[in-house]
């Protein structure tokens, strides 16, 4: 979560101190008048917390979330808090305790805001239909083609589900040790699954493109009788009853389940309790997050394609990392029920491929409204591999286009689009302080995962540094309702934003990991296309995390060769269009098919 970062490093230490002790924040913060010294200030003990409210307590607070009120305020505001604000804690503090199940969504669901543009009117889909060319003799280059192919070959009966399968469990065995991407290997399972394809098919009962095609999903989805950790120590044994309804989705379409991949734990990052997931085509560097295993195992050929989740960046920059198609669908097409919730109003999932097609055709199968989520919404999908793409209009940011983190790369993906037909478009943004939308993330991070703050679980995870979870759980429970509720009218104005921005084009083009397009369109729920367009060379390691002078990254001489990947970002419920373009992108630029060197073979 790269935007997650950059807001740690920006956010006024009156929201949250996300780099000192509350004591060693004093010095940067306006002090009320009067105000006893923030680590000197009393602390009450819970329950009863707030009877024990005094002025001295109220002037430390108003120096964290920089409000100051004068003393006559301050006493008044201490005389009453008893009866006006105690009231208000008592489902957590007591006397009348309420758990909150982990299925109840808050009352207030966000919902897009179309403006003028029209989603979808019916559902359309027309996939390619050019053959890929004989099975090939090698096993890894079976296990790199992308579903289009494989999905050509198992339906022509030149290729067994059964052994595409073992090809992939042979390669799990072989690497994953190396990237740790796994953690469940489903093997009995997947083989029950491939064998039943494979009867299918001999029957004439074949399902569609992802039948008999083995996947792995991110470990934040259920799966009946088989793990589901979301890669945090307190969960290693947690064995759901039911699917996640994205599996069930998938089942129904065929697909053969192989394993549950790694994600950093509770959706952050790439650490779980197994180590750090590690980028197939630079082993020495994480392979970012949270979507760690689904970008790793997807790039290094351990699976034909798998599922990830992003909240602000959890897709799109594992994809950038290891070099792999990422669609972040628009929020509310793909249903999560029996997902892990972060947030409710910004969690989505989507396919992690080896080609834009690949996407659509795994969009394809697990979207659509669903009772589990009531978030998810009823929409079309309409999509044409064959649709020309002249005429289209790309927006893009000229100030970005020459600024970290672009490096040319974008400059050369916009070239490549403007000679297959399309028109640039200048675009400008105003300059708002959108890290500040980042207080809702905070607040229902916080909400879901009260319980594991307050009953010690987080104090499990791994990680314990100043940007992991158990910290920011904690701080978000000093962030303020005011505050909350103002960054939810910003989001309706940058959604209002967005709206006229797409009046104006069909896509936009922006580096895959600019923090603010990273912010914007998570929080207005816009989809995102990140595809590998070329590669750029780094001289060293590259982290999710913050700099650790005790453990400082790995350097390179001389430099190493990565992939890079841009971000197309595309009008709500567009993921059509959004691809069409990509499509023509990928085949302009013409890298999809280079392959990490370490897992070639």
């Amino acid at each position: 979560m790269t935007a997650r970062r950059v807001f740690l490093k920006q956010a006024p230490l009156g929201m949250l101190a996300m780099h000192a002790s509350i004591a060693g924040a004093q010095a940067q913060l306006p002090v009320a008048p009067g105000a006893a010294a923030l680590g000197a200030a009393p602390t009450p003990t819970i329950p009863g917390a707030a009877k024990a409210i005094g002025v001295d307590t109220l002037a430390a607070a108003e120096s964290l979330m920089q409000v100051i009120l004068t003393p006559a305020q301050r006493a008044l505001a201490a005389a009453s808090w008893h009866d006006n604000v105690e009231p208000v804690l008592e489902r957590r503090t007591g006397p009348r305790k309420l758990a909150i199940p982990d299925t109840v969504a808050p009352a207030s669901t966000w919902r897009p805001l179309a403006g003028t543009t029209t989603p979808p009117a019916r559902d359309h889909f027309v996939a390619s239909t050019t053959s890929p060319g004989p099975l090939p003799s090698q096993d890894a280059l079976i296990a790199f083609a992308p579903v289009t192919a494989l999905s050509y070959w198992i339906a022509h009966r030149s290729l067994s589900s059964e052994r595409l399968t073992r090809i992939y469990l042979e390669r799990i065995r072989r690497f994953d040790g190396q990237l740790r991407s796994v953690i469940t290997l489903t093997e009995e399972h997947a083989l029950a699954r491939a064998r039943q394809a494979d009867r299918e098919i001999a029957a004439g009962h074949y399902r569609g493109a992802l039948h008999g095609i083995p996947y792995g999903v991110k470990d934040l989805l259920d799966t009946a009788g088989i793990a589901t950790t979301w890669g945090a120590e307190p969960l290693r044994t947690h064995l759901p009853t039911r699917n996640a309804t994205v599996v069930d989705r998938l089942d129904a379409a065929g697909a053969v389940m192989i394993a549950k991949l790694s994600l950093g734990a509770l959706a952050l990052n790439d650490i779980w309790f197994g180590g750090q997931t590690m980028n197939p085509w630079l082993p020495d560097e994480g392979a970012s997050g949270s979507s760690a295993g689904p970008g790793a195992a997807t790039a290094a050929g351990l699976v034909g394609f798998s599922i990830g989740s992003e909240t602000e960046g959890s897709i799109v920059s594992p994809s950038t990392r290891c070099g792999i198609t990422g669609l972040r669908p628009t929020f509310g097409r793909v249903p999560r029920g029996g997902a892990m919730t972060l947030c409710w109003s910004l969690d989505k999932l989507g396919p992690m491929t080896r080609s834009v097609e690949d996407a659509m055709l795994v969009l394809r199968a697990i979207s659509g409204a669903d009772p589990t989520d009531v978030g998810s919404v009823t929409s079309h999908l309409e999509f044409d591999a064959h649709a020309p793409v002249r005429g289209l209009k790309v927006g893009y940011l000229e100030s970005w286009m020459d600024a970290p983190p672009a490096n040319g790369v974008e400059r050369k993906a916009l070239a490549m689009l403007t000679q297959a037909g399309l028109q640039a478009v200048p675009l400008t943004l105003p300059d708002w302080p959108y890290s500040t939308l980042n207080t809702i993330l905070f607040a229902e991070a916080a909400a879901a995962f009260e319980d594991f703050t307050l009953d010690g679980r987080t104090d499990q995870l791994r990680q314990q540094g100043a940007d992991a979870w158990p910290n920011q759980f904690r701080q978000a429970r000093f962030l303020s309702a005011v505050d909350m509720v103002q960054a939810e009218r910003m989001r309706r104005m940058v959604a209002q934003l967005m709206a006229r921005l797409f009046d104006q084009v069909d896509v936009l083009l922006v580096p895959s990991l600019r923090d603010e397009m990273l912010t914007i369109s998570n929080f207005t729920g816009h989809p995102s296309l990140t595809l590998r367009t070329g590669f750029i060379e780094v001289a060293e390691a590259r982290s999710d995390w913050l700099p650790d002078p005790a453990h400082p990254l790995p350097k390179f001489t001389p430099p190493r060769k990565v992939p890079h990947s841009v971000t197309l970002i595309g009008r709500l419920f567009d993921e059509g269009r959004l691809a069409q373009v990509g499509m023509a992108l990928e085949r302009s630029a013409g890298v999809v098919t280079q392959l990490p060197p370490g897992f070639a073979t």
